[in-house]
């Protein structure tokens, strides 16, 4: 299976977290097989102290696995490793029709930029970025040659990473035949 992957991109504070959670709901909801990949900037932690997983990292285990009858984690400490380029955790993940990625300004995968009025800066990321193909916002953007979406709407934007990504669109449940799903432009 090839790997369809779209990134959500965008400066600190421009809203990349919240519209990849509405996207992949409404995907979901579309009936697609979603993943996600989100690059952090900062050292983080998904395990917290005391647990039996925390312990085996803690005492120098590289990767340690969670398994459970509900969902398994594998975490894999780095030490002195470099961080792994996006490719390397792609060829990780098991088959899904798309992945989103959160991050990864830099990767040349097709992207969406999210831009919000409370973000760290407004500079357009699309100028330095080929692989930007459209633009969500919450304020106008005049001039944009790129297709821009308001931010809040994920129909529309959906409709983009369906044909974007050449996935078919599927009549999902409570979704009526000839319903439109206009693109309302801000620019």
């Amino acid at each position: 299976m090839t790997q369809r992957i779209f990134g959500i991109t965008g400066w600190k504070n421009s809203g990349k977290t919240t519209l990849t959670e509405k996207l992949v709901a409404e995907l979901v909801r579309r009936g697609w097989k979603v993943s996600t990949v989100k690059h952090a900037h900062h050292d983080f932690d998904i395990d917290k102290e005391d647990t039996d997983s925390f312990r085996h990292r803690q005492a120098g285990a590289t990767e340690v696995a969670i398994v459970s009858s509900r969902r398994w984690a594998l975490m894999h400490e780095l030490r002195t490793e470099e961080e792994p380029p996006l490719a390397a955790i792609l060829a990780r993940m098991a088959p899904a029709d798309l992945i989103v990625v959160e991050g990864y300004k830099h990767e040349s995968h097709k992207k969406i930029e999210a831009r919000r009025r409370d973000a760290k800066s407004r500079e357009p990321l699309s100028i330095h970025d080929p692989n930007i193909v459209a633009v969500a916002a919450d304020t106008p953007q005049p001039g944009e040659a790129l297709p821009v979406f308001d931010l809040d709407n994920i129909s529309a934007i959906a409709d983009f990473v369906e044909n974007t990504m050449e996935l078919p669109q599927r009549q999902a449940p409570g979704r009526f035949s000839g319903e439109s799903s206009s693109t309302p432009r801000l620019g």
